[in-house]
């Protein structure tokens, strides 16, 4: 926030608060729903451009991703496209598949997520799975072919 913000925070008359206003941030609202048609698209399209503080609505059909970029609310996105198309709408709940360890245990892999997505998944249960301890890996390097060390009895 710099000086000339503050000051006309400070000397403002419009509003009977003379308190800080907090100001939205700029952001990118990724929502996943699910369209069949060019109507739908439309549709959805159509219910976030009226919405305070759009600037950029990008609607990919295939992917049923809707991608909002201004000063928004995404409660407020997800809840204005649920009304006003009454289809299910969510937060993007995919990520990259590159970013995650362990891409195919249970509760990351999904079979409706788009080609080189899987679902986000914080559970701690999850990001344990798959590590092995330092004994199962001395045990298994022991007899890998890329060990110089390796047993010699191969």
């Amino acid at each position: 926030m710099g000086a000339l913000d503050h000051f006309s925070y400070l000397f403002d008359c419009s509003s009977g608060r003379s308190k800080y206003r907090k100001r939205k941030q700029l952001q990118t609202v990724e929502i996943k729903v699910k369209m069949d048609c060019e109507g739908c698209e439309r549709k959805v399209k159509k219910a976030v451009e009226g919405l305070k503080g759009v600037q950029q609505v990008n609607v990919e059909r295939k992917a049923s991703k809707v991608t909002i970029v201004g000063y928004v609310d995404p409660g407020r996105v997800v809840a204005r496209i649920a009304h006003r198309t009454g289809k299910r709408a969510e937060l993007w709940p995919y990520i990259p598949y590159d970013v995650v360890e362990h891409p195919y245990a249970p509760g990351v892999y999904d079979r409706k997520a788009p080609s080189g997505y899987v679902r986000n998944s914080q559970d701690p249960q999850i990001s344990q799975l798959a590590r092995a301890s330092s004994t199962e890996v001395r045990y298994t390097t022991a007899f890998s072919d890329e060990n110089p060390t390796a047993c010699a009895i191969m």
